[in-house]
Parts: structure tokens; C-alpha cells; sequence
């Protein structure tokens, strides 16, 4: 009886687990709705071949972990050594248009796109380690961070100071300036409630 073999190496360009739960949602929903009418509905949803997976032949990165300070010259110059690059697309803060930590990175051919995750995912820049992910394709409006303050959410929140994508958190830092400045206030009006006592 032949053994079964199986690879014990992940697919480069499998989808990404943001995009398989997006799409597991969705099913979700859409059986949700088909399953309350009855069951031949339901029978036929389960006989559905799965969607074409968008990453099969992406040509487009996301490389994110970036500092504020890489400039597009030093990730065109990276990129570059894995295939001819199309487009580079910096991401920008919503608000004040300065780079906030991410780019995409469109190649010529699926083959070139898997080659510079393959090699230089996972490499340095500018002293951090960054990360590549296949990409279903850049639109317009994704190159602005979708934090509330305009840049990334992960950096909302960050609790380390972190020198290359900005130190502290905004979130965190603005949460500590209205402490600061309710404290201030406590200790003002103590001061004042010890001066009548006198």
C-alpha cells in the first residue's frame, strides 16, 4: 500500500487569512438567509464550487512594517532586485499625507511577485523587519491608513516607543495628555481648597 505523501511547504500565493475570512463571513450570511426557506436550497448551496482565488496570478504586494522614514528610492531600489516594477505606491496618513509605514508594490508578472516574498520577505529595511503579502490589486483610496487619526490602526494603540513609526502610539499618547491635564486640574483645585482651610 503506497503511503500518501504530503508537502510539508505552504503555497507562496495562498489567499491571506484577512481574505479567507472576509469571504467565510460572507458565505456565512448568504447561507444564513438560504437556509431559513428550506432544505433544497441549502442542499444546493453546499454543492457550490468555491470562488476563483483573486491571488492566483496577483502581480500586486503589500509590504507593510515599514519605518515612517524609508523613502520610496530605498523600497524601488529593494524591490527591484526580484523584477521589473510597475507602479510603487506609498501609504500615506489620511490627513497629512506623509508615509505611514506600508506600500504596495505592482510587478510585471505573478512569477516576479512571488519571487521577492520568496527572497525578500521577511528581510530588513532600514532596520526593521518587513513583511510581504500577495494582494489582490491596488485601488485608489487604499494608500491612505484607515486608523482614526489618519495612519495605520496597529499604530493607534501601541504602548512601546517605537522610533521608526513615530514613537508612541496617537492614540496612547493623546489618552496620557488628558490624564496629565485632568491631574493638573485635581492638583489646582486641592491647592485651592487648602487655601481656604487656612
Amino acid at each position: 500500500m503506497p503511503a500518501l505523501l504530503r508537502s510539508t511547504v505552504d503555497r507562496l500565493d495562498r489567499p491571506s487569512a484577512y481574505y479567507n475570512a472576509r469571504t467565510n463571513k460572507r458565505r456565512r450570511t448568504e447561507h444564513g438567509r438560504d437556509n431559513k426557506d428550506g432544505d433544497a436550497e441549502s442542499a444546493s448551496a453546499q454543492t457550490e464550487e468555491p470562488p476563483d482565488d483573486p491571488l492566483r496570478n496577483a502581480t500586486t504586494l503589500y509590504v507593510g512594517n515599514l519605518s515612517f522614514y524609508t523613502t520610496e528610492e530605498q523600497v524601488y531600489e529593494l524591490f527591484s532586485k526580484c523584477g521589473e516594477i510597475k507602479r510603487l505606491v506609498m501609504g500615506l496618513d489620511r490627513f497629512n499625507k506623509t508615509p505611514c509605514g506600508f506600500c504596495f508594490v505592482e510587478y510585471y508578472t505573478h512569477q516576479d511577485a512571488l519571487d521577492c516574498m520568496k527572497y525578500i520577505g521577511g528581510t530588513k529595511l532600514d532596520e526593521r523587519i518587513i513583511r510581504t503579502d500577495l494582494d489582490p490589486g491596488f485601488e485608489e483610496g487604499r494608500q491612505y491608513g484607515r486608523g482614526k487619526s489618519g495612519g495605520q490602526v496597529r499604530d493607534e494603540y501601541r504602548d512601546d516607543y517605537d522610533e521608526g513609526r513615530g514613537g508612541l502610539g496617537r492614540a496612547t499618547v493623546s489618552e496620557r495628555q488628558r490624564d496629565s491635564e485632568r491631574n493638573r486640574e485635581k492638583d489646582h483645585h486641592t491647592e485651592e481648597d487648602y487655601g481656604r482651610l487656612k
